[in-house]
């Protein structure tokens, strides 16, 4: 991709994120929250994460959202973690805390810029992406954590909830153009198979499916487990990305980071899939599309990480961390016949019934 291309879809993407200190992060702390503690800022892509400790030892996550950031999304994400807690108060996430004045955000000027904050809870413990390998089990409760996530946002609805998003699946087909930008011909070709598959297997069925508030990025850097085994999950992250959209994207997404690094890429994705529907179980026209989603998903991953690497090379190989493996999947789900992996996921969630 060159270094200059734009992409109209989503200018929050695009936008660089605020410019805020340490030091004006700890003061942000103490004149919004009453806190006193430290600030050490995280690595992050579109807004700016600190990690804050008190001197009592207790800790927190202050964010600061991108300039461009819309604060009826923002309200959107907020009201939606207060659901979770009041459907499914054991439910691990993150947690919401008002300011001193009540508000789960609070718009302030920082060095001339308006930026947004909030605090949420902080969990100790160590991001999936560096477990080498979590186990079945492991990836079994994560597929149940993530559905009973769906079903405690069954029900929950906000005025911002059909905000556009370029990371929501169903609008995949805007990537098309973008394709052709990719310099490697041989990932722009796969790029271009499997947006092809989507737009004419799973595009035209998704208005007929069930659709809700989803998280929409249950990535390996968004979930916290224990460092040691058998890494329990302490915290599923970042509700940054959620969107109205059918339920099975949800999954769809989460799937896509649960592929094998070898061989047959979805055998290491069938006991998350499999556990997913044991708690929510999936409709025979979304068992029908899921392999389509999850490709597209791997396809959404390679462009897009590509094109905001392209606009923020100092931020490259953060914004890059997860697009060899989206294309090394990419390689071999050509290597699979849709039937086949069709079958694979039906027969998954079959055994799961018996």
């Amino acid at each position: 991709m060159t270094p200059h291309t734009t992409l109209a879809a989503d200018d929050l993407l695009a936008a660089a994120p605020a410019r805020v200190s340490d030091d004006q992060a700890v003061a942000l702390a103490a004149q919004l929250y009453g806190l006193e503690c430290s600030a050490r800022l995280l690595v992050g892509e579109r807004d700016l994460n600190f990690h804050l400790t008190g001197a009592d030892g207790r800790q927190w996550l202050l964010k600061v959202s991108n300039p461009l950031e819309n604060p009826h999304v923002a309200d959107f994400q907020n009201r939606a973690l207060r659901h979770i807690q009041a459907c499914d108060p054991e439910l691990p996430v993150q947690r919401i805390f008002a300011c001193s004045q009540g508000a789960l955000q609070t718009s302030v000027s920082v060095d001339g810029q308006q930026v947004l904050v909030r605090l949420f809870s902080f969990v100790e413990g160590v991001a999936l992406s560096r477990i080498a390998e979590p186990g079945e089990v492991f990836r079994q409760s994560l597929g149940a954590h993530l559905a009973r996530l769906g079903l405690a946002l069954r029900g929950f609805f906000h005025p911002a909830a059909g905000h556009e998003l370029l990371w929501d699946l169903k609008h995949a087909m805007r990537l098309k153009a973008m394709s052709a930008l990719i310099e490697d011909p041989h990932a722009r070709k796969l790029v271009q198979l499997f947006l092809g598959h989507f737009e004419r297997f799973a595009l035209p069925r998704l208005p007929r499916l069930r659709a809700q508030v989803i998280h929409n990025d249950l990535n390996l850097h968004n979930v916290i487990v224990d460092a040691q085994p058998p890494h329990e999950l302490r915290s599923i992250l970042d509700f940054g990305d959620m969107v109205h959209a059918p339920l099975v994207n949800d999954l769809a997404v989460g799937a896509a980071y649960q592929l094998g690094a070898v061989g047959n890429p979805l055998e290491r994705a069938l006991p998350f899939i499999a556990a997913y529907h044991r708690v929510s179980p999936l409709e025979a026209q979304e068992q029908e599309i899921l392999f389509d989603l999850i490709a597209t998903r791997l396809v959404l991953t390679v462009v897009i990480t590509n094109w905001r690497a392209s606009l923020y090379p100092q931020n490259r190989d953060y914004i890059l961390r997860n697009a060899p493996s989206a294309l090394s999947a990419l390689q071999r789900f050509a290597q699979l016949s849709r039937q086949d992996a069709r079958d694979q996921i039906r027969q998954a969630c079959q055994q799961e019934n018996e």
